[in-house]
């Protein structure tokens, strides 16, 4: 198998997502010193870190965290972008074993009954053939062993990209577009919401709103990158 590999990679030769030099043999998807220089954050045993901060008075979580920092330019902004518009959905099972392994070392995290992750509508997933958190998803169902649920909680409509609208406009946009397929799902249960990309939290807000419906409801969130 090995063998094979070597022959493949002198003819397509597997390239760093992020610095776009050759990879090694004992490389994977990112160079290992990409990875070293990948801004992690830490917040994974971090209380009161800031994305709990940001949900402050806003709503109920329990407890949040995110894998890295999202910087301009960075290159967590390069990698997700290959991600979500490339296809490279290897990015999201390497990230969800990563943050897996956090959560699972982790005292704050206990009892998670299932993740769920932010829905995108059914036409952008058609246009697009994938969600970019599924394979981040499972990755983190199969590391915590818990079920993976990604058709509980939809989008109902199409809405304009988040990318350049503040806070107020954000909300605005995404408020009522998210609704739950059965309010009795999630009774009784502690969800781990996940999502790409925190910037100012409206987006898990509002399906945080639709979850809470449910009674007894606990929520946790869980992102790959946290806009500084």
């Amino acid at each position: 198998m090995q063998f094979l590999k070597d022959i493949l990679n002198l003819f397509f030769p597997e390239i760093c997502l992020v610095c776009k030099n050759m990879l090694s043999t004992n490389e994977n998807i990112i160079c290992l010193e990409c990875r070293h220089d990948l801004p992690e954050t830490n917040f994974t045993n971090q209380s009161n870190n800031a994305v709990e901060k940001m949900f402050t008075g806003r709503i109920p979580i329990k407890h949040a965290t995110s894998l890295f920092f999202f910087y301009k330019k960075g290159k967590i902004q390069e990698v997700i972008h290959q991600l979500k518009y490339r296809n490279h959905q290897e990015i999201g099972t390497l990230f969800g074993d990563w943050l897996a392994e956090e959560i699972k070392t982790s005292n704050r995290f206990n009892q998670i009954d299932c993740i769920v992750p932010v829905p995108i509508h059914s036409k952008k997933l058609k246009k697009r053939g994938y969600n970019q958190l599924t394979k981040f998803g499972l990755s983190l169902s199969k590391v915590l062993d818990v079920p993976f649920l990604d058709q509980e909680l939809t989008k109902k409509d199409t809405t304009e990209t988040q990318t350049h609208k503040g806070r107020i406009d954000r909300w605005e946009n995404v408020k009522i577009l998210f609704e739950l397929q059965n309010t009795s799902t999630f009774k009784d249960k502690h969800i781990l919401l996940i999502d790409d990309v925190i910037t100012t939290g409206a987006t898990l807000e509002a399906c945080s709103n639709q979850i809470l419906q449910c009674k007894n409801t606990k929520i946790s969130i869980a992102v790959i990158a946290y806009t500084a």
